[in-house]
């Protein structure tokens, strides 16, 4: 009997399958906290979700971020910035992130209202773990350990 070579779909399947048998997120040291988990199907695919329903109008459907975010406009506020990994966002820690998501960014002097009525925290997760998708490896990379040197200090 001859074995028939996956084929380009069959081995993109089989690596989602994997993909899905992985946690939804990684346990962060916090207990009751949790790390998005970019490798995690269902997460990823809700976190895309949630984006396209709740901030695409602003951020981009892909994220892309407004092209003149770094300077204010003619309301003094900054704009949508991108998430996909060429703006900040890859800068700060997790608990960082998601109080930035709960409690807005109209303090800091951006036009995002809070979100922390609509969003649980999971989904506040599984947003960022899709954004994560969208990141370089390295930046990823530099996330994650900074990220992990945060949660060792907490």
């Amino acid at each position: 009997m001859k074995i028939k070579p996956f084929t380009k779909r069959g081995m993109t399947l089989a690596i989602w399958g994997l993909l899905s048998l992985a946690p939804t997120a990684w346990p962060a040291s916090e207990p009751g906290t949790y790390r998005p988990n970019p490798r995690n199907f269902a997460s990823v695919m809700q976190g895309a979700k949630l984006f396209q329903a709740n901030c695409a109008e602003c951020h981009g459907k892909q994220a892309e971020g407004d092209a003149n975010w770094r300077t204010p406009g003619a309301d003094g506020k900054f704009r949508p910035p991108p998430l996909d990994g060429t703006g900040h966002m890859w800068h700060h820690p997790l608990p960082v992130l998601l109080a930035t998501i709960r409690d807005g960014s109209i303090a800091q002097g951006g036009s995002m209202p809070p979100w922390r009525e609509k969003l649980s925290e999971r989904d506040m997760i599984d947003l960022i773990a899709w954004l994560q998708t969208k990141w370089p490896k390295e930046i990823y990379q530099r996330w994650r350990q900074m990220d992990d040197r945060a949660q060792t200090r907490r």
